[in-house]
């Protein structure tokens, strides 16, 4: 057991890392799974995005959605958490949160951020994993599994490369 340290020592001592927000939103009545295409990249994306300093989770998605999709939805049950150690573009730890947002009818009136996002579309699960980066192909089985088992997923250090 270590000594007691001062408290400046001691959290200089903990972890730091990174946290990502992200919705899992299906459509109504076909249970696809809504991604978006940032403009930045080349793959699709769950919608969502960085945690705020001092933002809770929940809140943090919940603010992605409406910047992002025009969309005002309350998060439901944390789906999944995935941990990411430091990689060379990235000098801390990465922990994303996956939320369940419910179903949203194709219909729906999604206003995209166009400066962040250029399109949005509903996919098949197999079809979500195939457009999504290969550090993320696990997440859309294991988010549509723990739903329907009223479950959460861990998924330690599967995302090592983002």
């Amino acid at each position: 057991m270590s000594a007691w340290s001062e408290p400046d020592v001691f959290y200089a001592q903990l972890a730091t890392f990174h946290a990502t927000t992200a919705a899992l939103i299906t459509e109504s009545g076909t249970g696809k799974i809504l991604l978006v295409k940032p403009v930045y990249k080349d793959v699709w994306a769950w919608p969502g995005g960085y945690l705020h300093a001092g933002e809770y989770p929940h809140d943090g998605c919940a603010r992605g959605l409406e910047e992002e999709l025009g969309l005002r939805i309350t998060p439901g049950r944390l789906l999944l958490v995935d941990f990411a150690p430091p990689a060379e573009h990235r000098r801390r730890a990465l922990i994303s949160l996956l939320f369940d947002c419910g179903d949203l009818p194709r219909d729906a009136p999604i206003r995209l951020q166009q400066s962040e996002l250029s399109v949005w579309a509903f996919f098949t699960a197999d079809e979500a994993t195939e457009r999504l980066p290969a550090t993320e192909h696990h997440r859309a089985t294991a988010a549509l599994h723990a739903r329907r088992n009223n479950s959460t997923a861990y998924l330690p250090g599967s995302s090592s490369e983002r």
